[in-house]
């Protein structure tokens, strides 16, 4: 009769911090330069901007803390940050999924040619969105008088009778700002579309076509896009912070404030407490509204994206 010993089992101990650290030291020294850089520009003054939204701080007298009175303020008593709360959500939800659209559709066909011409057409696209001189080329469009070149072709057709202010009527300023942000709007995303693009591996459709697929979007839904989720995903939180960073547009060409506060923005409005009225208390507050957007909205799309090629 063999007698059975049972023996416990050794715990599992986890590693303690320093032993962590030691153990990949290579790999934590070489991403310290940018971990430092990231931390103090990036990290340290979001949380700076959280607190600094619960004072009341002009940068010339100490900081005066006001609990939640900037953020009642903020949601309650000012109409001018509700509409653009509006203005912004607008532009969020029209050009940031177009733009994205456009951005992968774009790059899908541009990847369908040979080197040469597909590097010319990715410069063609890409270059609106660096070119410094873009909100020249839309004012000489949109000049109020019959010498811009809207309205002169409008004029030349017989379509309007007369010049219009497009800038200084309100029922034109948020639909113009949304056309010129999706003519900007194909930037880095579209660039990491093209990238991801180059990545996927050919083999991936032939295998894919023995297993049954068909046509062209099936292979762009089954194959390409999962293959591609990292750019996807990049892509996604770059038309994000766009859509919701709009502020240049506006203010080259409508002006700050615009007509009727029509071009409004959060961050029209943020840059007039903040760099104007230098309210910091009240310009955090609305900075933090921004980033919970912004953050929120992240979350929603990494969820969508999680669905591709089911």
């Amino acid at each position: 009769m063999s007698v059975m010993t049972n023996q416990a089992a050794p715990k599992y101990r986890r590693p303690t911090l320093m032993k962590t650290l030691k153990k990949h030291q290579a790999s934590y020294l070489m991403i310290a330069p940018y971990f430092i850089l990231f931390f103090f520009f990036t990290v340290l003054p979001v949380l700076m901007s959280v607190v600094v939204g619960f004072t009341n701080w002009n940068m010339l007298q100490p900081p005066e803390f006001v609990g939640w009175n900037n953020y009642v303020k903020l949601l309650i008593e000012d109409d001018i940050f509700m509409i653009s709360l509006k203005n912004t959500l607008i532009f969020a939800v029209v050009t940031g999924p177009v733009s994205y659209m456009l951005c992968l559709l774009f790059a899908w066909i541009i990847n369908e040619f040979n080197r040469g011409l597909r590097t010319f057409l990715t410069l063609v696209f890409y270059a609106p969105s660096i070119c410094g001189n873009a909100y020249m080329v839309w004012n000489l469009i949109l000049t109020g008088d019959r010498y811009g070149y809207l309205n002169g072709i409008l004029l030349n057709l017989d379509i309007i009778n007369e010049p219009i202010l497009w800038m200084q009527t309100e029922a034109y300023v948020l639909p113009v700002l949304i056309v010129v942000q999706l003519w900007l709007s194909l930037g880095t995303g579209f660039l990491s579309f093209i990238a991801g693009l180059q990545t996927v591996d050919k083999s991936m459709y032939e295998a894919a076509a023995i297993d049954g697929i068909k046509n062209r979007w099936q292979e762009l839904w089954f194959v390409t896009l999962p293959a591609m989720k990292p750019q996807l995903m990049f892509g996604a939180v770059m038309q994000i912070t766009q859509s919701f960073a709009v502020a240049d547009i506006s203010i080259n060409l409508a002006g700050n404030p615009s007509v009727n506060y029509a071009g409004a923005t959060i961050v029209t409005h943020l840059l007039d407490y903040g760099s104007t009225r230098l309210d910091m208390g009240y310009a955090s507050a609305i900075a933090t509204i921004l980033f919970l957007l912004m953050v929120g909205t992240n979350k929603l799309v990494q969820k969508l994206l999680g669905r591709v090629g089911e």
